[in-house]
């Protein structure tokens, strides 16, 4: 009996530190996103509109007019965009899948970047760790700051968890066309390559 009760306080010692911790890091990565926001500077996001075909085309037209910056401090509007297919995927440094789907990623552009595709990094992320992480593994398509702010402009893009991955397709006249939460794969590209 006193072995069993034992046993039954351990686990709930182990339950408590194992829930500590996991809000201990929960704050951590709240706390990067804050700062990230705050370094990224603002992002301005039209709400969507009531009605669901207009929501996407409404935000799909307010993203036009937004710009960002680089990691390397220069200011990339997104119309400069205009007139090709492109994928914007927002990602992060500390957020394993996204890191897993940047390879692809990065080959599929380079793969298709004379085909009229363009590729789009929007880094949910603090600037100091998005830089010191393309130091270390550069890309070959363009990546910007949306900081936290991102996450906002992901959900007026259709992202309703706010979860990252999250991947948007713009067709050549700016219009939304595709949206996946979650990871990047293969035959998500290959299924956006045959659209008109």
């Amino acid at each position: 009996m006193k072995r069993r009760n034992m046993l039954y306080g351990g686990a709930a010692v182990a339950a408590g530190l194992a829930g500590a911790g996991l809000a201990w890091w929960t704050e951590r990565l709240r706390g990067e996103q804050r700062r990230a926001s705050a370094a990224a500077g603002p992002v301005t996001v039209v709400a969507p509109a009531a009605a669901p075909g207009d929501a996407d085309q409404e935000a799909a037209a307010a993203f036009w007019l937004l710009s960002f910056q680089t990691p390397d401090g220069q200011t990339l509007p997104m119309s400069s965009f205009r007139g090709k297919r492109l994928l914007v995927n927002f990602w992060a440094t500390w957020c394993p899948p996204c890191v897993d789907e940047l390879p692809l990623l990065d080959y599929f552009y380079q793969e298709n970047r004379d085909r009229n595709w363009q590729l789009l990094g929007l880094a949910v992320d603090q600037p100091g760790a998005v830089r010191d992480w393309l130091k270390n593994r550069p890309l070959n398509y363009p990546v910007a700051l949306a900081g936290e702010s991102g996450i906002a402009l992901a959900r007026s893009l259709g992202n309703v968890a706010g979860g990252l991955p999250f991947s948007v397709l713009f067709d050549p006249l700016g219009a939304l066309q595709q949206r996946k939460a979650g990871q990047v794969l293969a035959q998500d590209l290959a299924a956006w390559m045959r659209l008109e």
